[in-house]
């Protein structure tokens, strides 16, 4: 028998739980197409940097929220885009793949595998634009990230959570002080982001294989975007490596990055911003390029204990026009970072290289990114660089000079040939340490400054050889005791005799 109540009753549930599959989307039209830039008509609910779908699969940003139109930055060439093509709201802010499997990947600004790897494993993702953490949320900066060049671990230390900008003419050694940094890093914990804005391909391609022979590809993500690509995916890159950075930062691990170069970061700004019709100002760069480096250099920080205690350090790269420093792009970058090192080409092509002036270059968090170790070497060395440079600009001008004043410009002589270090080799906190404590202590008076560098490095080969307590004691404890001193003058004087 067909029981009517209960066919009746099973209809109306299925009316009650019926939901019908219905997806609203919100569709555009182009209405102008160009430069990589599209205005689209129609899209009313959209948020300013939200992720748009054309035709082709290819996606755009919104950047420019009008009252009849959004101006649209596509993320690609806009070729197979035309005028009354359907464009659709995608709902996603922009954002970027994240995690510790970006590791070793060379990636574009969309977090793209571009290195021929086969495809990224990752399900988690990070909106590029996050706001900076707040004053509660940081601590300060006093932990040191070594570089493992002498010359600025010992004069312009760099911290853990620190924004040192990195800031010379074309060709003056910048990026090599950047990739120095990341080689030293290896066994250290720290994870590197480098992000290369507008490099040529071979660059960022010679860049990936030096890192690889160095064995520091291992903790290294690269993200390039070529200057032949779209500006807004130069535009896009350094905030995509910053999520990358952010997602690390925040469980709790120490990152470096990088950003080469913010010269031309802004110079693509500018581009899309003229494109788009926001009024020019100085040097022709819109209102907001102050903002726009400001919040991402801002996210770099080292977080409280409460949060993780992760850390975030970067280096910033600003090119300069003939040393012009009070250029637009680069005062605004120096007034947001916490130093700076000055590169000259005059001092590089003196062979004074890494190319960094000491009497410009600062860094605003000073001894307290320091070992107790270099910080008790580093001062005397300060000291007696500042006085070879003002004796130096005044012997020029005379010829008899006396006893003492020949002794300090024979002194700066040797001290500066000793911070001269090669390229790739970057040196450890315990070995710095005993070449500068050397110098400054007059070892190396009696040495002639073309075979200095032979000295140094003899003497650490020696040291390590011979006395290997010494260097271990100085990495241990992070102090020269009285002790060790005895040790170091002793050490120092039997290789000064063989030598």
């Amino acid at each position: 028998m067909i029981n009517a109540d209960e066919i009746a009753g099973i209809l109306k549930q299925q009316i009650q739980s019926f939901k019908a599959d219905l997806q609203e989307d919100e569709i555009g039209t182009v209405i102008e197409v160009g430069a990589n830039l599209a205005r689209v008509y129609g899209l009313r609910g959209v948020r300013s940097s939200e992720l748009v779908e054309f035709p082709n699969g290819l996606q755009g940003v919104a950047l420019n929220l009008e009252e009849d139109n959004v101006g649209v930055v596509i993320m690609g060439p806009d070729n197979d885009i035309k005028e009354g093509d359907k464009v659709r709201r995608t709902g996603r802010i922009s954002s970027v793949p994240v995690g510790e499997a970006l590791l070793g990947r060379v990636v574009n600004p969309l977090g793209q595998p571009i290195d021929g790897k086969g495809p990224i494993e990752t399900n988690r993702y990070r909106t590029v634009e996050n706001v900076a953490p707040g004053v509660v949320a940081r601590q300060s900066v006093k932990q040191p990230l070594q570089t493992g060049i002498r010359a600025i671990d010992a004069l312009i230390p760099i911290g853990k959570g620190q924004r040192e900008l990195i800031i010379g003419d074309r060709s003056t050694g910048k990026t090599a002080i950047a990739l120095d940094t990341i080689i030293n890093q290896k066994g250290r914990d720290v994870f590197c982001i480098y992000v290369a804005i507008g490099q040529k391909n071979s660059t960022v391609s010679a860049i990936a294989q030096v890192l690889e022979q160095k064995g520091a590809m291992a903790y290294t993500t690269i993200v390039a975007v070529s200057p032949a690509e779209a500006a807004a995916l130069r535009w896009l890159a350094p905030f995509a490596g910053c999520a990358m950075a952010e997602e690390l930062m925040y469980a709790g691990k120490d990152v470096l990055i990088i950003y080469d170069d913010l010269t031309k970061h802004a110079q693509s700004y500018r581009e899309m911003s003229l494109l788009l019709r926001r009024p020019p100002g100085r040097e022709a760069y819109p209102g907001d390029v102050f903002y726009l480096h400001s919040r991402l250099l801002e996210r770099a920080c080292k977080l409280s204990d409460d949060l993780g205690g992760g850390s975030m350090t970067a280096l910033p790269v600003i090119e300069t026009q003939a040393g012009d420093f009070s250029a637009y792009i680069p005062t605004n970058v120096i007034s947001i970072t916490d130093g700076q090192i000055y590169l000259t080409p005059q001092l590089f092509f003196q062979g004074i290289r890494p190319a960094v002036d000491v009497g410009l270059s600062v860094s605003r968090v000073g001894g307290a990114a320091q070992t107790k170790a270099m910080k008790s070497v580093a001062g005397q060395l300060k000291l007696e660089l500042a006085q070879y440079r003002d004796l130096a600009a005044f012997a020029k001008l005379s010829s008899d000079l006396d006893k003492s004043t020949q002794n300090q410009l024979m002194r700066g002589e040797k001290m500066t040939e000793l911070l001269k270090q090669p390229q790739y080799q970057p040196q450890a906190m315990e070995d710095q340490v005993a070449i500068i404590y050397a110098a400054t202590k007059g070892y190396v008076n009696d040495i002639a400054t073309s075979r200095l560098q032979n000295w140094a490095r003899g003497f650490v080969a020696y040291l390590h050889e011979k006395h290997p307590e010494v260097p271990k004691a100085i990495a241990d404890s992070n102090q020269l005791s009285d002790d060790v001193k005895k040790q170091l003058d002793s050490a120092i004087l039997e290789f000064n005799k063989s030598f």
